[in-house]
């Protein structure tokens, strides 16, 4: 027999926070050895947290890394640990350390992603070896994140050199369904290269990125043999059985046939195999559900954003409407309702019905509620404007003032309020044609919804509801309107958001210009008219405040086009 016993520590890091983290690694060593397990693995760039993004360029970041992570090595005597960290060497590296006895042994990422949020090539120079390393008589290769991810990538040649567990350190964001995607990913490596696959991944919230956990152990076949929460900090600790792997290695004809490559680095860190121990208990897979994983995302993404960054309260604008109220229960739920403040701002064209329903939101929160008409804001407006307006006819720039005053309003209190955060409420089918005010619906300090179609706003709202009736009925069944004129309805200037929703998708996820849009079954007049009000409104999004990411591509670092185009696709 040749058991490994080990451990995935899926925790929460805060980017800079070298003293904390370096605890938080500590705690799991300490957790790891108490476990008897034999080695313990930490998240990509624990240490640093991730993405340290240009802190990478500052020296002494790199020098701070390697002191703090020299005071871990000292600290972690009887487990072996892997962490990743930021190498400052000859040139700087994303690397993980693999620390054993107080020695440091370093694997650098060979692979770095440059697409969707990542831009790892700005930072980060590609290791050029890979290290093997022989622990309680097991053969361990180690993985960075991307590593794993490519076919013939690092994780087979290592396998090639014998290496019967796979681990992976990652830190991979979400996005709806991408849990899945990783696990699938995943059984394949470890079915293609006869390995069990350990997989240890970041959870928590990193201004609009939200890391789900959801770390993993597979077996050689590729069967799940536990998975972490998601959202949520968790502790894996699993046995492996060597012996399994090298049983299916000697009936598979392929690792005889295929050549070794290299450069491959070999320690043999302990060579007998481990105690005979009682075997950890099994870990029961979660239940999955994608629009419960988005709320999750959602809530851990707030709270993160506002404690990380020091803010004690935040503040929302309640119209009565769907949007403000899925922000405010996401508010409530992830701060709790004593730090949400919920303020309406009625104006002449506000309906008794979304006053009824922004206070009675307000009361099944719990959370406190400001009432700040805006009637005699918006009349000095009309009379300071009276002039420069003379001759022209009403239109949108009225409705827009009255956005802007509440805008306006919401941030005084902010500034008023030591550490109060407004929340934005708009979502992305409303950024994406620009139907939103520059500095006033949009203003704020964090987007909750800016990643969320409206479609899916009204699913997150009915699965809150299932769990606890809070956001009121008549929010989910009104037709939505933004209340800036008389008898105004979205669907008056929008397609109907079932049309709209599969449109923008195809458009901005897909890349798919209005022709190719219209082959699935759209009118190629309302696809072109979409894409337009899309591309119009890029100058707008340049502005808006930064969200939380759910979709595979946001708004914001994701999806990058330029303010000034005339391509006419």
């Amino acid at each position: 027999m040749r058991p490994l016993r080990v451990a995935l520590a899926q925790y929460n890091f805060t980017v800079g926070d070298l003293e904390a983290n370096a605890r938080r690694i500590l705690e799991g060593v300490e957790r790891a050895r108490q476990a008897g397990c034999d080695l313990v693995a930490f998240p990509e760039l624990a240490l640093s947290g991730y993405p340290p993004e240009d802190l990478v360029f500052r020296a002494k970041f790199g020098r701070d890394n390697r002191a703090y992570l020299e005071r871990v090595a000292a600290a972690c005597g009887g487990v072996t640990v892997v962490v990743g960290f930021v190498e400052a060497a000859d040139d700087v590296y994303n690397a993980a350390a693999v620390i054993h006895e107080g020695r440091i042994h370093v694997q650098r990422k060979r692979l770095l992603p440059t697409y969707s949020v990542f831009d790892e090539d700005r930072y980060f120079r590609a290791g050029d070896e890979h290290l093997l390393f022989t622990l309680r008589g097991v053969r361990l290769g180690v993985t960075i994140c991307e590593d794993i991810w490519y076919d013939g990538g690092p994780a087979h040649l290592l396998a090639e050199w014998g290496a019967e567990v796979i681990l992976n350190i990652s830190s991979s964001p979400y996005y709806t369904g991408k849990h899945r995607y990783r696990r699938d990913m995943l059984a394949v490596r470890a079915r293609d290269n006869v390995a069990a696959v350990a997989y240890v991944n970041l959870v928590g919230g990193q201004d609009e990125l939200v890391f789900d956990g959801h770390s993993m152990i597979l077996d050689a076949a590729g069967e799940l043999l536990a998975q972490g929460q998601a959202f949520a900090e968790d502790f894996l600790v699993v046995d492996l059985d060597a012996d399994a792997v090298a049983r299916r290695r000697q009936q598979d004809p392929r690792g005889r046939k295929e050549p070794h490559q290299g450069p491959v680095r070999a320690l043999t860190l302990s060579a007998e195999p481990g105690p005979a121990r009682p075997p950890s208990p099994a870990i029961p897979v979660p239940a999955e559900d994608d629009v419960a994983l988005d709320y999750q995302a959602l809530t851990l993404g707030v709270r993160d954003y506002v404690e990380k960054n020091g803010f004690r309260r935040v503040i929302v604008g309640l119209s009565g409407g769907i949007d403000s109220a899925l922000t405010a229960a996401v508010a409530a739920d992830a701060l709790g309702p004593e730090r949400v403040l919920g303020v309406s701002m009625p104006s002449p064209y506000s309906s008794r019905a979304s006053c009824t329903d922004a206070r009675r939101l307000a009361e099944n929160l719990g959370i406190s509620f400001l009432v700040l008409p805006i009637h005699r804001i918006m009349a000095a407006y009309a009379r300071a404007l009276a002039v420069p307006f003379r001759g022209y006819p009403p239109d949108v720039t009225e409705e827009n003032l009255q956005a802007r005053i509440r805008g306006n309003l919401l941030m005084a209190l902010s500034n008023k309020y030591p550490g109060h955060l407004v929340l934005s409420t708009s979502n992305k089918s409303e950024a994406a044609v620009g139907y939103t005010t520059l500095y006033g619906d949009m203003a704020g300090g964090f987007a909750v919804l800016k990643d969320v179609y409206k479609t899916r706003v009204y699913e997150l709202a009915r699965w809150r509801n299932a769990r606890e009736a809070v956001i009121p009925q008549r929010c989910l069944t009104r037709p939505p309107s933004a209340e800036l004129a008389p008898g105004q309805l979205d669907q008056d200037t929008l397609p109907p958001y079932p049309i709209l929703d599969p449109i923008l998708e195809l458009y901005i996820e897909q890349d798919q210009a209005a022709e190719e849009i219209a082959t699935r079954g759209f009118e190629e007049g309302v696809a072109r008219r979409v894409a337009r009000m899309v591309d119009q409104s890029e100058y707008k999004r340049r502005q808006a405040p930064v969200g939380i990411k759910i979709t595979p591509k946001a708004f914001g670092r994701d999806r990058r086009l330029p303010i000034t185009d005339r391509y006419p696709g």
